[in-house]
């Protein structure tokens, strides 16, 4: 009996569609590069419910006809290439003819396009694959797509589709990959009928400035090599302008966004020794390559791309955004400001160098031996000249200190006056006690622990490396990373300022204006909502530029942009649906910023707090994202490494 059969075009349409249509964003980007291909020089894209409703591409491009309308939605039914060797020389967004037969598999589609050359257009109306209807409509020269209910016939792929906001995100990521490559093109953008972004056209500088505002234009270099393997062109940002996250970093070639992480380093390669480690840089790369040295045909969604020579043109790459780093970057000025600069006199060969030495003041009957200051007697003397007397009388004057050390001879006599102990519990609670001393003028602080035991914490404790807090346990010996301490000692604080919504906000100098990309549009007004709580002052301006006029106080010394920054990023990132997931975030990336940072010389008072702060903590031993703040060295590890 035969078991293998033909499938129905319907099924293999779906089929297809679960790679070329993956979600909202997917159905945009493979329909406005329809418009592209087709000469538009406007196009407009409305979305509803971020695309799970209604998705509609309108252009201005040349249009269908009838009978062309009805064969586009055939599977492997396209314009753009008419034989296999049109796959090495593309010129277009589109060629498999895939796009609009997978999308009307997985959608109701309404079709209304006319030619320049008709007087009347059609209208096409297809559902699950289904031809409904075709009929003749008026309307305007172009074409007019309208998708609704995606993924109506699959309730599965429907079901993990992300939230509103992070659906728009993605559908305006893709759009600016495209908008990015075609700046001559104008673009509307709209989301439930309010515009999200409005594009003119222009050129490729100011359509980069157009979408990620004025702010950008500062930090841009402009990149330029022209070689006979490939033509590179953009711009790249400054290295005083690298940042941990939110770096805009687009790839293009022969106007195709990209993902190439090879050539990515590349251009990080070039900023080798300029930014901090770990930082990232903006860029926008436009190359030029031979249609024939590239293969776009790898992955149905067409970011993948090889080519022929890419180590020639990861070299030429490097070189290239090397050479604008060199040439346009700001170079220090020598400062030649003398005010408040010690005098340095000129060398006269003809004088008596002598009395041209500068003069010195100091005290000859200065004993740092002696604890009567009232009987030292400050005199200057002359010149160096007379510094012989001044020394000898120095000697003098220190003569028979050795008695200040008669009956110390025994160090061992010598005891530390204050001492602290800390008791080990198995249960991740750690409890603090002072050992008994004789010493009465010992203060200890006190709190109770929130398994109810009261702690004594001795005031007495060492710093090492200006990084760790090192001191004394019953079991061994403790060290407290400093930074990580006081980093769960905030985040905790955060977050209960956020759950209890009790915040105080310290108002800045001067507002600073922030601004953030459209695609953080959708997700914004959650997690400024969730910053004003924790007591940031933000004015939305318009156009994605935000007025920074508060931060929460006790964080005066922090860039108040670039910490917003930050942290609205680190936010997008993430995803921020649930608004416990927003705290969390919003509460980590907050404290690692606030923490007392690495190499911040502490007093006894400034370590007794912050231990006292972090064993009040529900959590002590981890900071927030699970690294560990506290390790102890018990007294057998301490014996054994000393045989």
């Amino acid at each position: 009996m035969d078991i293998i059969q033909l499938l129905p075009d319907s099924v293999a349409n779906q089929i297809a569609a679960g790679e070329v249509i993956q979600r909202p964003a997917s159905v945009i980007k493979e329909l406005v590069e329809n418009s592209i291909d087709a000469g538009a020089k406007n196009i407009k894209v409305l979305v509803c419910d971020a695309g799970k409703a209604s998705i509609q591409v309108i252009d201005d491009g040349k249009g269908m006809s009838d009978t062309d309308a009805r064969l586009s939605f055939e599977r492997h039914a396209t314009s753009k290439i008419r034989q296999a060797q049109d796959l090495f020389s593309l010129h277009t967004m589109g060629f498999r003819g895939e796009a609009l037969a997978s999308i009307a598999a997985v959608a109701q589609v309404t079709l209304q396009t006319r030619t320049e050359d008709d007087e009347i257009g059609t209208r096409l109306v297809i559902a699950g694959s289904n031809f409904q209807s075709q009929e003749p409509i008026a309307c305007p020269v172009g074409s007019n797509f309208l998708i609704e209910n995606l993924f109506y016939n699959i309730p599965a792929r429907r079901k993990f589709l992300k939230s509103n906001a992070t659906e728009m995100s993605n559908i305006v990521q893709a759009f600016e990959r495209i908008v990015l490559v075609y700046p001559e093109v104008s673009f509307s953008l709209y989301n439930n009928g309010m515009e999200t972004m409005n594009l003119r056209a222009s050129n490729t500088h100011q359509r980069i400035i157009d979408i990620f505002g004025k702010r950008i234009n500062q930090q841009l270099l402009p990149v330029d090599a022209q070689t006979t393997l490939c033509n590179i062109s953009g711009f790249v940002g400054k290295p005083e302008s690298s940042k941990k996250k939110g770096c805009q970093q687009y790839f293009f070639v022969n106007g195709r966004y990209m993902k190439h992480p090879y050539f990515h380093k590349a251009v990080m390669s070039a900023f080798d020794r300029l930014i901090p480690d770990g930082d990232q840089i903006s860029y926008f790369i436009y190359l030029t390559v031979n249609p024939e040295d590239i293969d776009v045909n790898i992955h149905p969604v067409k970011t993948e791309i090889k080519f022929d020579n890419e180590q020639a043109i990861w070299q030429i790459l490097m070189a290239a955004v090397r050479d604008a780093v060199g040439k346009f970057s700001e170079v220090t000025s020598l400062d030649f400001d003398t005010e408040g600069k010690p005098e340095i006199p000129v060398f006269n060969p003809n004088g008596n160098p002598f009395m041209e030495q500068p003069r010195i003041d100091y005290d000859p009957m200065y004993n740092p031996f002696n604890d009567n200051k009232k009987e030292t007697k400050s005199t200057s003397a002359p010149s160096f000249a007379t510094a012989p007397s001044g020394i000898h009388s120095k000697t003098k004057a220190a003569k028979g200190w050795e008695e200040l050390f008669q009956g110390n001879s025994d160090i061992s006599t010598v005891q530390t006056h204050k001492q602290t102990s800390f008791l080990d519990e198995p249960s991740d609670k750690l409890i603090l006690s002072s050992l008994s001393r004789n010493d009465t003028n010992t203060e200890d602080a006190t709190f109770i622990a929130p398994n109810n035991n009261t702690m004594d914490i001795s005031t007495e404790h060492y710093q090492f490396r200006g990084s760790y807090i090192v001191t004394q346990a019953q079991s061994g010996l403790m060290m407290i990373d400093q930074h990580r301490a006081s980093e769960r000692i905030l985040f905790e604080k955060f977050m209960k300022s956020l759950q209890t919504r009790s915040s105080h906000t310290q108002k800045v100098l001067f507002p600073e204006m922030v601004q953030f990309p459209p695609s953080y549009t959708e997700e914004l007004g959650t997690i400024l909502t969730e910053l004003t709580a924790i007591g940031f002052e933000i004015t939305d301006l318009g156009g994605g530029s935000y007025s920074v006029e508060g931060i929460p106080a006790g964080l005066g010394g922090l860039d108040a942009v670039t910490l917003v920054n930050d942290l609205v990023t680190e936010a997008v990132e993430h995803g921020g649906g649930a608004t416990e997931q927003v705290h969390t975030i919003i509460a980590q990336t907050l404290a690692k910023k606030a923490a007392t940072p690495y190499g911040e010389i502490l007093n006894n008072d400034d370590m007794t707090s912050l231990l006292t702060q972090l064993f009040a903590c529900q959590s002590q031993r981890y900071t927030p994202d699970g690294r560990p703040i506290i390790v102890l060295l018990d007294n057998d590890e301490l014996e054994r490494r000393f045989h």
